[in-house]
């Protein structure tokens, strides 16, 4: 370590610094730019290196904020951002804090696609570790830096299903980095406990392997066995080297994701946030809407359009709350329909995957129905004769939910919860504004993409977006500070209430479900809080009382300010 967190007599905190001159500004956790006071300029050296005039961080936000503001496209404001983030993580996370709602589309989605998708092509500088299968022999060398001895969460991707932009090879690796970005600056987890993966397995994307800038392993990826081999090599490995990590698997594909969690959950403390995460996020902003609408969760018929991995989670966590809220599972799993590309799930379809099978719908149970085609149920079937209550979009096909559709809904329901939940915008099943005017306003919208302010009822009204951020920062936050040693279904229920605890909808019924992003902090210490004591309660992490719990989640926070450097005696 390059430095060590002290407390001086006066209750003072400051960091005990070993590196001087070029190395310490070049250092993106320690380097304060023209931050640095005086004495810490003579202390370590840096005259000569800086500007003389010193800056306080206000000062630099600002400074960065006018550059940032000055970029002419999304993605020139990407590289600048990850160009700050690799020279001053603090400065970095201020300025991200700051304007959260501005910058977080930029850093992560939807811009981090773009970012992916020209990864080889804007790459400045290593962050992060890429594990190629070639070096599969060396996982346990390359672990082994020092540096990493404090890391305590892990994201990792095989690049294979980077948003809705499938294989992007090496360049998915944006991905980690910016879901990392957002532990840091949505809960405050420490920059330097965070290391984001590339598991590099090839690339079957034809325009990648034909790139001569491509930066990844120019190779078919590797499949089946030899796929699982590897995998297996990498979580043994980083089992033996942190014992307490948190691994959360991002944007694998749909025939990996869930068999990689199911095999790996029982092993360590680990998620799959396009699964748990979407699905807390889901059940949480439906926990808020069922207030507005005043129909219990148990009694709403649920459609839910996309039944891979993430729609087929949000299924599986609506039970479970079902099942909570008094009804059996057998009578939870009839409410719910779940709807592919090939129409409704029915008992002997073909080419289910096994997470699909507890989510089929028997001939039976549609027998009354008067449908187009009784060999393929479609949407416009199941609204027309269910007349749900809520529909869910997990399709990643734009304006799926038609005008049509939707005044059909509309038509049976007071009060239609409607939520197209694909990103990014281009991948929206719908557009909010449509579904106001096609529901005479009726309609309560939380939507997976960013639409920001539109006009409702004459004024000017935030648009939810039912963001996987409101929950995997604050999911994360609280399984590090309790060292949870696994990750259930029942703490993403505690994640999704403690959510929908911090609905504005709770005071009044025409406020936004979900609170605004400049609330992220708070609402992810309360998710941090709810999982932590889940954790301690199924006897998953060492028993500590509530007040401990408090403290040790607030012990954990990290705040993006610079503190005084000292020089080890």
């Amino acid at each position: 370590m390059d430095y060590k967190q002290l407390t001086d007599d006066n209750g003072q905190i400051y960091y005990e610094v070993k590196t001087t001159d070029f190395a310490l500004i070049t250092n993106p956790i320690l380097n304060k730019g023209s931050g640095f006071s005086n004495q810490e300029r003579v202390d370590f050296k840096l005259f000569g290196l800086l500007p003389p005039e010193e800056s306080n961080l206000a000062q630099q936000r600002a400074r960065s904020y006018e550059a940032f503001k000055s970029k002419t496209s999304e993605l020139e404001k990407y590289i600048y951002m990850r160009d700050l983030q690799d020279s001053n993580e603090t400065l970095f996370y201020s300025l991200l804090c700051e304007h959260i709602t501005e910058i977080m589309p930029i850093v992560y989605t939807p811009v981090v696609g773009s970012a992916c998708q020209r990864f080889s092509h804007i790459y400045r500088r290593p962050r992060g570790l890429f594990i190629s299968y070639p070096n599969r022999d060396k996982i346990d060398m390359i672990l082994a830096n020092p540096r990493f001895d404090n890391v305590k969460a892990i994201v990792v991707s095989d690049g294979e299903r980077i948003l809705g932009l499938g294989d992007q090879g090496a360049g998915g690796m944006g991905i980690p980095i910016g879901k990392l970005a957002l532990y840091c600056a949505c809960a405050g987890i420490h920059p330097a406990s965070t290391l984001p993966v590339l598991l590099d397995t090839g690339t079957n994307n034809s325009d990648l392997l034909q790139d001569p800038l491509y930066m990844g392993w120019r190779h078919e990826r590797v499949r089946d066995q030899e796929y699982d081999d590897f995998v297996d090599r990498f979580v043994q490995a980083l089992k033996k080297r942190f014992p307490h990590i948190l691994l959360q698997w991002e944007d694998f594909a749909l025939q990996n994701a869930t068999r990689l969690l199911n095999t790996y959950r029982d092993q360590l403390c680990t998620f799959n946030d396009d699964i748990q995460g979407t699905a807390a996020v889901a059940t949480g902003t439906l926990f808020a809407a069922v207030q507005v609408t005043g129909i219990r969760l148990s009694e709403q018929r649920i459609v839910i359009v996309g039944a891979g991995s993430a729609g087929c989670g949000i299924a599986e966590l609506i039970v479970h709350a079902m099942v909570e809220d008094g009804i059996s599972e057998a009578q939870a799993r009839s409410q719910i329909y779940m709807i592919d590309r090939n129409g409704l799930l029915l008992e002997g379809m073909t080419g289910l995957l096994p997470f699909q099978q507890q989510l089929l719908k028997s001939r039976a149970a549609i027998s009354g129905w008067q449908c187009e085609n009784n060999a393929e149920i479609s949407l416009k079937d199941v609204i027309r004769n269910l007349h749900p209550n809520a529909l869910l979009g997990v399709s990643g096909q734009p304006n799926l939910f038609t005008e049509e559709l939707v005044r059909e809904m509309a038509a049976h329901v007071e009060r239609p919860i409607i939520m197209p939940l694909s990103n990014p915008i281009s991948r929206s099943e719908a557009v909010p504004q449509d579904l106001i005017q096609w529901t005479d306003d009726r309609a309560v919208i939380g939507t997976g993409s960013p639409f920001g302010v539109i006009k409702r009822r004459g004024q000017d009204f935030r648009i939810d977006q039912t963001n996987n951020v409101y929950i995997f920062p604050g999911m994360g936050l609280g399984l590090i500070a309790v060292q949870a040693r696994r990750v259930t279904d029942k703490m993403f229920m505690a994640a999704a209430r403690a959510l929908a605890g911090c609905s504005p909808a709770l005071q009044n019924p025409n406020a936004n479900l979900l609170p605004p992003l400049d609330d992220v902090r708070e609402v992810s210490y309360q998710v941090a809080l709810a999982v932590a004591k889940e954790a301690v309660k199924s006897e998953l992490a060492d028993y500590k009382t509530e007040t401990d719990i408090e403290k040790l989640i607030r012990a954990h926070i990290w705040e993006p300010v610079y503190v005084p450097y000292r020089k080890p005696y």
